[in-house]
């Protein structure tokens, strides 16, 4: 069975007004973000395969997005880059599609058509773009999130976590035009932006994966758990190790560390540290670039 240029796994499953939680590959899933978070709700739901694309190829260079060979029961394997939704329902829970978005390389519109013609089909009320995006913010604090929630609770919520709608304006996904035509199909619509800092740049950022989490936590009632916060500390904590032996590196969190304090709504007393030493003329230059891609977003 098809709907638009989805296949469908097996048959339709009957659903009750899914809720669609979605992330973007590549422009807003730095750190793997998203990927990392369908993950674990998918883990954690035991999602089912529903729908992928049934011919990639028509959306897709794969030239730009290689196959990958992998090794299958001593068989080599070609696994082609696709756009693939999973589904779960479970008894006294939302039920829920996880969307794996790749960013079209043409025939955007009817990739976005296809898309949204599949959530008409299945009933969806509710889609929710979850992601990443490199700043100029420290490690040593907590991550920042941008994004808005229109739904019911939502603006508790966004105010909870000190959420901050973005301003930008200039070149984007066209996949955002999914919660543009969502929205004007009369569904809610949100989007979840964890803040990262620029000069870790992270295969797997958990805890920015953990920040994500924590607010779909409050959203879905989600066990705590299952965010990997330790995990993400961890990880900062080596990094922290690892900043500790490099001077310059040092001095740069620092001055970071006083940007980002200087715009926290809530400024909290922070132990002063000694000083480091000054910055190279391309850290200073990264700073201000950095400054300036802040206050466009």
């Amino acid at each position: 069975m098809k709907i638009g240029a989805f296949e469908i796994a097996g048959s339709l499953p009957e659903l009750d007004r899914p809720h669609a939680i979605a992330m973007m590959r590549p422009w807003v899933d730095v750190g793997n973000i998203g990927t990392v978070v369908l993950t674990r709700l998918e883990r954690h739901f035991q999602a089912k395969e529903l729908a992928k694309l049934a011919q990639p190829g028509h959306f897709f260079d794969f030239t730009r997005y290689r196959p990958i060979l992998r090794y299958v029961d001593g068989e080599r394997r070609v696994t082609i880059p696709n756009t693939f939704i999973n589904y779960s329902q479970q008894e006294g829970m939302r039920d829920l599609l996880f969307v794996h978005l790749l960013e079209p390389h043409s025939s955007g519109e009817e990739y976005i058509k296809s898309v949204l013609k599949l959530f008409k089909t299945l009933g969806v009320t509710r889609y929710l773009l979850v992601g990443g995006m490199y700043d100029v913010v420290p490690h040593t604090r907590p991550l920042l999130i941008s994004g808005s929630l229109r739904m019911e609770g939502g603006e508790e919520i966004a105010e909870r976590f000190h959420m901050k709608s973005s301003t930008y304006e200039g070149p984007t996904s066209i996949l955002y035009m999914v919660s543009q035509e969502a929205r004007q199909m009369g569904m809610e619509t949100g989007n979840l932006t964890v803040h990262l800092p620029q000069y870790v740049q992270l295969e797997e950022d958990l805890s920015g994966a953990a920040a994500a989490l924590e607010v779909l936590g409050a959203i879905y009632s989600l066990p705590a758990e299952l965010e990997g916060k330790e995990e993400g500390e961890r990880q900062y904590r080596e990094l922290s190790a690892t900043v500790a032996r490099n001077p310059e590196l040092r001095a740069l969190v620092q001055r970071l560390e006083a940007l980002y304090d200087s715009r926290s709504p809530k400024k909290e007393e922070v132990e002063e540290e000694e000083e480091g030493p000054p910055l190279s003329r391309e850290v200073e230059q990264f700073l201000l670039d950095m400054d300036k891609r802040l206050g466009e977003n």
